[in-house]
């Protein structure tokens, strides 16, 4: 809870940044979560039930984004997937790439899932280099996917599955 101001002051000075990129709630959804308490209160709530894992990503020391595991699924699934985010400032300096990797290489070596997948906006080029950087393979594009930035918008739909690497994901980054 102690982080509310610098990630309420990360969101307003990134708002033109992310806003292309931002889930949006559709007409008739009703009132989404309206405050970073109850965001943390939520996502607290899910993480305690096994289905969502919340992390603040950091650079020395200083909170620059978010990652989110959301979409937990147990049983014979085992997968999960991801959404993340990071401040305008501080893209392009590997920490969103290396973010993914670590939180890859825990979910499928500690928690034991099998199967990791990140959708992204066609047009996110950022994004898209993460994704490529780190060796996930696409496996589709998902029509009208999620409601971002006040529409319904397609999503290329990429996984990466525990067996592609065994030596972990973070290994890939001192590759490229």
């Amino acid at each position: 809870m102690h982080d509310a101001t610098t990630w309420a002051r990360l969101r307003t000075d990134n708002a033109e940044w992310l806003g292309p990129w931002e889930a949006t709630l559709p007409k008739g959804a009703g009132a989404g979560i309206s405050s970073y308490r109850d965001m943390i209160r939520t996502l607290r709530s899910r993480a305690r039930k096994g289905h969502a894992m919340p992390f603040v990503v950091t650079y020395d020391g200083e909170m620059v984004g978010q990652l989110t595991v959301n979409g937990i699924t147990w049983g014979s699934a085992r997968w999960a997937n991801i959404g993340y985010w990071v401040a305008r400032s501080h893209a392009g300096l590997a920490i969103t790439p290396t973010a993914v990797a670590l939180v890859c290489d825990h979910l499928m070596t500690t928690t034991g899932l099998h199967r990791i997948e990140i959708a992204i906006r066609p047009e996110n080029a950022a994004s898209l280099r993460v994704v490529e950087k780190l060796g996930f393979a696409k496996i589709g594009l998902a029509p009208r996917f999620l409601h971002i930035a006040g529409d319904w918008r397609d999503h290329e739909i990429f996984q990466i599955l525990a067996e592609d690497v065994p030596e972990g994901l973070v290994s890939r980054l001192s590759e490229d």
